[in-house]
């Protein structure tokens, strides 16, 4: 059976969907991935912009509800918080969840200004979360984690 892992931050909006589809891009025929947010709310139109520069696509996609699938019984080998650390502390344990990784990245809905402004402070946080999955991906498949 394949690894499950979450994604995790505030809104599932930006971070965690763009770890999500990264880590599905990079080694999604190894494991099952999802994100969720702690309090949902809309994906970052910006950030989708710029994951369809990966060649990604989520236009239409959903927000989910990090509560809704531990309601739901969902199990996770691996949580990843992408938000603050506050943030990560109110997410809740899954059960058998056998590794929680913080990976902290700014937050880009705070970007402002005009649209292309918006993408020079996005894309780098895009960059260091597809470096992140990437050594992410070459620990699972050398057995690191």
């Amino acid at each position: 059976m394949k690894p499950r892992i979450l994604a995790i931050c505030i809104h599932n909006s930006a971070r965690s969907q763009m770890t999500e589809e990264f880590i599905r891009k990079r080694c999604g025929h190894r494991v099952d991935v999802l994100s969720a947010g702690i309090e949902p709310g809309s994906i970052n139109p910006v950030v989708a912009d710029l994951l369809k520069e990966d060649g990604i696509d989520i236009t239409g996609k959903a927000t989910r509800s990090v509560f809704d699938l531990h309601r739901a019984g969902e199990r996770f080998d691996y949580v990843i918080a992408v938000c603050d650390p506050e943030a990560a502390e109110r997410c809740p344990i899954f059960p058998a969840e056998k590794k929680r990784l913080h990976w902290p990245f700014p937050d880009p809905s705070k970007a402002t200004g005009t649209l292309e402004e918006k993408f020079q402070y996005i894309r780098p946080i895009r960059d260091t979360i597809k470096e992140q999955v990437d050594q992410f991906c070459e620990q699972l498949e050398r057995g690191e984690l």
